[in-house]
């Protein structure tokens, strides 16, 4: 018990997550209401403020969940009853592969949508449209089925001690599971991880390399050389870099 509180002691650690937590949150509710805003005043909305305000909720809802699993394991406050430590880390985990998924998905269809007429993704831009929706859907319903795993090993810590525990936080931890399960789980979430990551690092790289080549051609078509100012493509491109290099961190 003298090392599972140990951790409430770190005061840097403990501002730090409180900060980032409260300003993600402040960041998003603002987010979310701007797009509920476009939503209303415009009749039909572009998917990518569909997609964006639906990345602003889950963000929402996951660093919420963060707030009470930080409440918790920095010791402010007992929250450790079963059916909270269930909710909230299977909450936690789901809107994290959420969040993963739907940003993967979001750079994928901005890449396809940023495709020239000649290029073989054209083909997808009506197509992507009408079926990203049910990708949605898709997506939500396999990671409710792949974070159930949270429902039955995770709850509240009891009093006895046992070797075979492991501290989620102050007052909840997670139950071993059968050995069978517990790789065949840890595979599968490996594996979307490592491919969503993937698709997002490919369809980045596509769309800043059509930024360049788009950049080359107006010089060459206008004589210009480089000026000291920078381009739009250029920012473009240290914004798609910046985004996906804080990400993938």
């Amino acid at each position: 018990m003298i090392k599972k509180r140990k951790f409430s002691s770190y005061t840097d650690i403990r501002n730090t997550v409180f900060f980032e937590i409260t300003t993600g949150i402040t960041a998003n509710i603002g987010l979310l209401l701007f797009h509920i805003l476009i939503f209303l005043l415009k009749h039909r909305p572009r998917p990518f403020d569909l997609t964006i305000a639906q990345l602003a909720l889950i963000h929402l809802v996951m660093l919420v969940t963060m707030g009470f699993i930080a409440i918790d394991t920095f010791g402010f406050e007992n929250l450790g009853n079963d059916l909270f430590c269930k909710s909230i880390v299977y909450v936690n985990r789901l809107m994290r592969t959420l969040s993963l998924c739907t940003t993967c998905l979001l750079s994928v269809l901005q890449a396809i949508m940023l495709s020239p007429t000649n290029s073989y993704l054209t083909k997808f831009k009506q197509k992507s449209t009408h079926h990203y929706p049910y990708c949605l859907i898709f997506l939500w319903a396999f990671n409710v089925l792949l974070n159930g795993r949270f429902l039955v090993s995770i709850g509240a810590t009891p009093n006895v001690t046992s070797q075979s525990l492991m501290f989620v936080t102050q007052s909840c931890s997670q139950w071993p599971i059968n050995y069978l399960f517990r790789h065949i789980f840890f595979l599968l979430v490996n594996i979307q991880d490592i491919s969503f990551i993937c698709m997002m690092a490919l369809s980045s790289g596509y769309m800043v390399s059509l930024l360049c080549r788009h950049k080359r051609q107006f010089q060459h078509l206008h004589s210009t050389r480089l000026s000291l100012r920078t381009s739009p493509e250029e920012r473009a491109t240290q914004t798609i870099l910046l985004l996906m290099g804080f990400f993938m961190i």
